[in-house]
């Protein structure tokens, strides 16, 4: 405990209500939303340091959230007390005073505290003052933990007089104590002080922010404030918080939900009359059956194109679910209206395996596939529906189009908000289909694609090989190199995936330029290529295609080849230093193999002496559910990593927690569209 933080006040000390400035009384004046420098007690300077906490009127006071609280109700006999270990124990001082030396220029203050089970020692450095404040017969309150034993002695320990008032006066100690978070000049005891006074003079007075939405819940938003920071045991600082978060779940979704209704409400459909003229003789003409998922996705495609507002919606799944098939499905009900629909892929690469695909899928039908990338644009014609499938070039072109029916957007977390409304605004309101194979967790749904309706492919179609996943530590790195010679002699060919191009300063990070000569020589006459985050588009893109093509058989890579093309003969995979990775980042790197009928393996290279790291690994040894890990990955890393700088956007919240309040980002959205009208 610092000398900052001891209590200063003798035994008659009391904690009163705050003071109320003298406008208080007046009706239209809003209190909780007077500066924290009207509070008496509270100086130009105290405001400044407040004001680095957020804290600059009552109300940011009264949700300043504690960082944790420590219950110091349980009493413990001095003769108990463990070395190290905090305790609270309450005796009498029986002797005290102050020792000098050094010319008076160092001193002790020391209080024997006893009860009926011995003595403590208390002492205080550098701060002579206690003298006048502590005295023999004193009965007090201590917590600390001891720093010896022989004597029994704490250093520094907070105590609380008991004095007449005790109810009040024990604020410190014997109580659920909420501990703050602080800047340089703010005292933990000052600010619990300042918090407590003013919970008891303002807490019933501050307006609920979300009065207009019920809320399910036993507190009230007054109630919890107080027991946030007046908890008489700690359920109840927990369901002062959840009480507190719920207003924060409904603030959010009471945000979403009337941008979803002022969008349905304002923006009108292109009427889809679909006739099926392309659809179904495309559906007889797969060769695979469609999985149950994919059916229910394509019937709610069917729904949302029948309705008055333009359908806007996120198509997950993971990789290798079928998505793709399905999103083309969507478009053809739009061409089959009449309409024409536009793909954009993240890649030149990427753009330019869908338009080969898409290609050979629709050539029975009178459609005109395009290519649009930064090299490429194909001619069109103007008479026969378009779909126009490209990269970041189609929105950088000042073409639009009143006859665009529909966006469809393949990894849509490879753009950023701003980049999607591009493309919108090139067609009059035409549908969005946005694409994702990393999963997300159900929580983020609820908040950062709130606005968006979410249809999932949990099934994976049949006729994949089997793809099984194998942790390894850098010991079996020889056992690896062997095993995945012998699957390249037999015609396989292979990824190498590492964390980084560049590690920071030289750290232990296995760089990728240094490997492709060792890796060179160890598997020749098999070629190695590679390919990192630092080379041009255009030669990244040649060397994905040698790998596609097969002329190389092993493909040193980063993180680049997470949105990538199909390669049906890649079935291994070894992943270095793969503790450096989020989890759904793993699940979705190793979706680049298993994709053809062949067995695959995905070798996971970690380090063992990182037991946290380690266990998070085993996720991917046991389970192929993306879903199940992204929920994983979402509790280790949180929302904002999981979102990424484009497309994050999401608050700070004080006190709701998305790896968490789930049930109560639910109930709140329930609540709000309820309210809304929106069912």
């Amino acid at each position: 405990m610092t000398t900052q933080e001891h209590n200063q006040a003798g035994p008659d000390k009391r904690h009163s209500k705050a003071e109320k400035p003298d406008n208080h009384q007046t009706p239209e004046v809003d209190s909780t939303k007077i500066p924290v420098s009207k509070l008496k007690g509270v100086g130009s300077e105290k405001t400044a340091l407040l004001a680095k906490l957020k804290i600059e009127t009552i109300t940011d006071l009264l949700l300043h959230r504690p960082k944790r609280y420590e219950d110091r109700t349980c009493l413990s006999q001095i003769k108990d007390l463990a070395l190290d270990e905090h305790a609270s124990v309450h005796g009498e001082i029986i002797t005290c005073g102050v020792k000098y030396w050094r010319g008076r220029s160092m001193s002790v203050f020391e209080a024997v505290v006893e009860d009926a089970s011995g003595r403590l020692r208390c002492r205080w450095w550098n701060m002579p003052f206690l003298k006048k404040i502590y005295a023999k017969g004193h009965r007090i309150f201590v917590y600390g933990k001891p720093n010896n034993l022989k004597p029994r002695t704490m250093d520094h320990p907070e105590t609380e007089f008991v004095g007449d008032h005790e109810e009040d006066s024990l604020l410190h100690l014997n109580r659920i104590v909420p501990v703050y978070g602080l800047t340089e000049g703010v005292q933990q005891r000052w600010l619990r002080e300042k918090i407590y006074e003013t919970t008891r003079a303002y807490a019933s007075e501050v307006v609920e922010p979300n009065i207009a939405y019920p809320k399910e819940h036993p507190l009230t938003y007054q109630q919890a404030i107080t027991l946030l920071h007046i908890p008489g045991t700690m359920q109840d600082a927990d369901s002062a918080r959840e009480r507190l978060a719920l207003e924060e779940a409904t603030t959010l979704q009471e945000k979403v939900q009337i941008r979803r209704k002022k969008f349905m409400e304002s923006m009108k459909a292109l009427p889809c009359a679909h006739d099926n003229r392309f659809i179904k003789p495309f559906l007889e003409s797969l060769p695979f059956q469609l999985t149950k998922a994919q059916i229910r996705v394509l019937a709610e495609f069917r729904e949302d194109l029948s309705v008055q507002h333009p359908m806007r919606r996120l198509l997950q799944g993971d990789v290798g679910s079928g998505k793709t098939v399905i999103a083309v499905m969507a478009a053809l009900m739009v061409l089959e209206s009449g309409y024409d629909a536009s793909m954009m892929a993240p890649t030149t690469l990427l753009a330019e395996q869908h338009y080969r695909t898409i290609s050979q899928w629709l050539a029975p039908y009178p459609i005109q596939v395009a290519l649009h990338t930064g090299n490429t644009k194909t001619p069109t014609k103007s008479e026969l529906p378009l779909f126009t499938i490209g990269t970041h070039a189609l929105i950088q072109s000042n073409e639009t189009s009143k006859k665009l029916g529909m966006v469809i957007i393949d990894e849509q977390h490879k753009f950023g908000v701003t980049q999607r409304d591009k493309l919108l605004r090139r067609g009059a309101h035409p549908h969005l289909l946005v694409m994702t194979a990393t999963p997300i967790p159900r929580t983020m749904g609820l908040t950062l694609y709130g606005d968006l309706d979410i249809s999932t492919l949990e099934e994976m179609p049949s006729g994949r090989g089997s793809l099984k996943t194998y942790l390894r530590t850098a010991n079996s790195r020889p056992k690896v190199l062997s095993f995945l010679k012998k699957q390249i002699g037999t015609g396989r060919q292979a990824y190498f995936v590492f964390p980084r191009v560049e590690g920071k300063e030289q750290s232990e990070i296995t760089a990728v330029t240094k490997e492709l000569s060792v890796l060179s020589e160890y598997f020749a006459p098999f070629r190695v290529a590679m390919v990192h985050g630092k080379m041009k588009s255009e030669e990244t893109d040649r060397i994905m295609r040698s790998f596609s093509e097969g002329e190389t058989h092993i493909l040193l890579a980063t993180t680049v080849i997470e949105v990538g093309v199909d390669v049906p003969n890649a079935t291994v995979m070894v992943i270095e230093n793969a503790e450096q990775f989020g989890l759904a980042q793993l699940h979705q790197i190793r979706g680049r193999i298993g994709r053809g009928s062949h067995a695959s393996q995905c070798i996971l290279i970690g380090d063992k002496t990182k037991q946290e790291a380690w266990e998070r690994l085993k996720v991917l040894e046991q389970t192929r559910d993306g879903f199940l890990i992204a929920e994983a990955d979402f509790k280790v890393r949180g929302p904002g990593e999981l979102a990424g700088k484009q497309q994050s956007g999401l608050p700070r919240w004080r006190y709701l927690d998305l790896c968490k309040d789930r049930p109560l980002l639910e109930s709140a959205r329930a609540e709000v569209r309820r309210t809304l009208g929106l069912g």
